[in-house]
Parts: structure tokens; sequence; C-alpha cells
């Protein structure tokens, strides 16, 4: 029998119930109707597979666990310098548990980060944050909006830079320019014993078509970028937002930033914890 979706509001759940395997996506949405059909052909058909992967019993990402380990005793670089730690930085909740503090997209940001006199903010992976509540982070695949951050971020001055964990190869250089994206973005791809990664860098300066070209190889400890300032890094107070990805799915010189707060087990096997590579202390970085 040809199985199909029904047509319900929240699809993303129907297909992590539906006990069908990845490579029965296809032939899952073609069983379904037009409906069903028109709105999953908006989303990302690799999320799809994962979902399904999951949902069968195994991991998201074939390889992630493997991968996750090695992450977690791999030789870095600092991505900046010095790391932020207990000494020089405080976290900085997004999640409107402060309301003393403006919105990471305000102007009024700047001149309270500054008045803390610290040389860094931190911005936790895993926070649900209030200003990704817009059309923007959701799709038609369901109601519910991305808005569990699934990268680190790290608050410092415009033209800070930013170094290279790892060894890599440039795999894309671009410029989101959509509000409260990513404005100049950097991707670089791993290899993780094996078994292949990326790491995003978002919210950077006009300067980084000037210091890394796709397709070039990086060193760890290389100078790769700057932080970017608001009209450069898509209208936020200058920070680097960091992010692993286990798999790029199917996007381009961009990644979903943020996930649905339903489906994290699924998102963490798509983007590992950044801090498995950034080793800042645990209360800076996870909520």
């Amino acid at each position: 029998m040809t199985q199909s979706l029904p047509d319900v509001p929240d699809l993303y759940t129907a297909l992590l119930q539906s006990g069908a395997a990845a490579d029965e996506l296809e032939s899952l949405i073609a069983g379904s109707s037009p409906q069903v059909q028109a709105r999953l052909s908006q989303v990302d058909q690799g999320l799809l597979r994962a979902l399904l992967r999951k949902g069968s019993g195994g991991e998201a990402v074939p390889g992630v666990t493997k991968l996750k380990a090695w992450l977690a005793q791999a030789e870095v670089q600092p991505v900046v310098r010095p790391l932020p730690d207990h000494s020089n930085a405080r976290l900085l909740r997004a999640d409107g548990s402060d309301p003393a503090m403006p919105e990471y997209s305000d102007r009024a940001f700047d001149p309270w980060f500054e008045a803390l006199n610290l040389p860094y903010g931190t911005g936790p992976r895993g926070e649900k944050r209030s200003c990704y509540a817009s059309d923007q982070f959701a799709d038609a695949a369901s109601p519910e909006r991305r808005q569990i951050h699934l990268g680190i971020d790290i608050f410092a001055p415009a033209l800070t830079p930013v170094y290279a964990p790892l060894p890599g190869v440039v795999r894309s250089v671009g410029y989101n320019a959509d509000p409260l994206d990513y404005g100049h973005t950097l991707i670089l791809e791993h290899d993780g014993g094996g078994l292949p990664f990326y790491t995003l860098y978002g919210h950077l300066a006009d300067t980084l078509p000037s210091l890394v070209k796709p397709g070039e190889s990086v060193e760890a400890g290389q100078p790769i970028a700057h932080f970017g300032d608001w009209h450069e890094n898509g209208g936020w107070s200058p920070h680097l937002h960091f992010q692993i990805m286990a798999d790029m799915l199917e996007q381009s010189g961009n990644f979903f930033g943020v996930g649905h707060e339903s489906l994290m087990a699924v998102w963490d096997d798509i983007c590992p914890d950044p801090g498995l590579l950034l080793r800042l202390p645990e209360d800076l970085r996870r909520v």
C-alpha cells in the first residue's frame, strides 16, 4: 500500500511518526494530497530526510554520535583571543529574563553592553529567543516558529578578529541580506576523523572576501574574518554567531541558526553543540 501523510498543521511531527525510511521520502510525498505535496515542496528536503531517520530510531545524521566524540577531543585553536571566561565575559540572555537588557537588534544594546565594562558577552546555545517570532522563522510545514538558538554568540567590538579553530576548506563566502539574517557569512568544511562537518561564522565584516576565498584551505589559528557592524551584519549589535553543522542539508551559503523547540532531538544531531569546539565555561555557553 502506498504510504501517505495526513494534511495536518504540523507535518514535521507527522513525518517523525510515519515510520517511513529516509529513502522513502519521495514516495511518501507522492502518495499524499496535493496540499501536502505543495507544503512540503517549500521546505528543505534534507531536513525531511533527517526527520525520517530520527523517527525510525536512527541518527538524524548518520555517524553524528561518532562525530560528537571526535569534536570533544579534537585539538582546537581559539576562535577569538583571548577566549571568554568568567574574568572577562557575562552571559547575555535573550529570552526576556532580564528586562533591563535591550534586544540584540536594538541600537540601545550597544551603550548598555559598553556600560558592563567587559570585553565579551556570550549568547547561549539552546535558548528560546523572543526576537525569532516573525514569519521569517516559520515555514509551510508547521505553524511552529524556529526559536531555539543553535549556535553560540560572542559579543565584542566590530572588527574583532576571528580565527579558524581547525584546519579546513572554505565552502562558501557570502552575504545574507535579509533583516536579522547573518549579513556577511563564512562556512568552512572540515574532516572530523573521516566524517565531514562544517562550521559557520555569521554577522561578519565586509573584510571577509579579502581574507578567504571559496575553495581555499585554511589552517588552525589562521585569521579568517572580523566581527561586523550594524550596517553589514544583518542589523545586530556586533557579535559572532558560531555554529557547527554535521550536515548542510540542502542549504548553500547559509544555514538555519535557530530550530524548532519540538524537534530539538533532530536539530541536536544536525547541529552539534558548538561548545564542543569553542570550549567556553558551561555557564557561558548553555542555558
